[in-house]
């Protein structure tokens, strides 16, 4: 029987060099784990659903928390594609482009970057200026009627992961998710969150102080929060699929998980074998 090719995600030259470039909070570079695994994990998704993607006239990629559309990884001299473009390039290398592409950032001068190197490459995008939880509700909005979507959930940290916007997402009918729940943070920070006048993550899990159990240690609470933010999104309808790679940096810490759900057997089947076999193509 023929292997399968290993997947390498491809680097495509910056159409916008002169724009800004996302190179992380020390502005020293992203971590390797940006394009190594969260962005090859999405690009082999696109990849591995495209015969049922086809089936559908309108598909569309929403990211409202798009950066510039470009990176550059710490100890590289090049730039890389950002989420947005990975996934918009991978569309269109598996013969399913995305009839429309939403991206959002609360910083304008991201969204405009990214909006104008998805248009450099030929993408039909939308922007939408402001905080996810706001422009996640104005691109549900927008979606045609009878689209299929993925819903790419990327956001700096915890805090920024509302749950509304997941809420207002989950009403289309076809609609799969893939998130990035940030570990670090909550492991960090779950503790002095249960004081009632701390309130930044309330808005990822509403009443969660309310559910957690009278007895629960502190060392057991940021892996309680996790099972319980799951329970929330199978309440909406969703499984969550039981694969979530863990995303680690260079010392051993825990940095996020990524969090695929879907009403669906099909797109989970699909996510299983990507994040087990995270190098093997699923596109032949």
């Amino acid at each position: 029987m023929t292997k399968r090719p290993i997947f390498v995600l491809p680097v495509h030259p910056d159409p916008c060099p002169h724009l800004v470039i996302e190179r992380g909070p020390s502005n020293e570079g992203v971590g390797w784990w940006v394009p190594q695994v969260k962005h090859t994990h999405l690009a082999k998704y696109i990849g591995g659903t495209r015969k049922a993607q086809v089936k559908f006239p309108k598909r569309v990629l929403i990211d409202p928390f798009c950066g510039p559309g470009r990176i550059q990884v710490r100890g590289e001299t090049f730039t890389r594609d950002g989420g947005a473009m990975v996934a918009w390039h991978q569309s269109v290398a598996s013969q399913c482009p995305f009839t429309s592409v939403m991206v959002g950032d609360l910083d304008l001068e991201r969204s405009a970057a990214c909006e104008a190197r998805l248009l450099a490459a030929g993408a039909p995008v939308q922007r939408f200026h402001g905080p996810a939880a706001e422009t996640a509700l104005r691109m549900a909005d927008a979606v045609p009627r009878g689209a299929l979507c993925l819903a790419y959930i990327d956001p700096y940290n915890l805090e920024y992961l509302s749950f509304s916007i997941i809420e207002r997402l989950a009403q289309l009918p076809h609609v799969d998710f893939a998130v990035h729940f940030s570990l670090m943070d909550l492991t960090r920070n779950v503790d002095m969150e249960l004081d009632p006048e701390r309130d930044r993550f309330s808005g990822a899990n509403p009443g969660w102080r309310d559910r957690v159990p009278a007895k629960a240690a502190k060392g057991s609470l940021p892996a309680w929060f996790f099972d319980d933010w799951r329970a929330q999104i199978s309440k909406l309808g969703f499984s969550v699929s039981h694969e979530m790679p863990l995303v680690q940096d260079g010392q051993g810490r825990a940095l996020y998980r990524l969090v695929f759900f879907s009403r669906h057997a099909f797109p989970d089947r699909i996510w299983v074998d990507i994040a087990r076999n995270p190098t093997r193509s699923l596109f032949d």
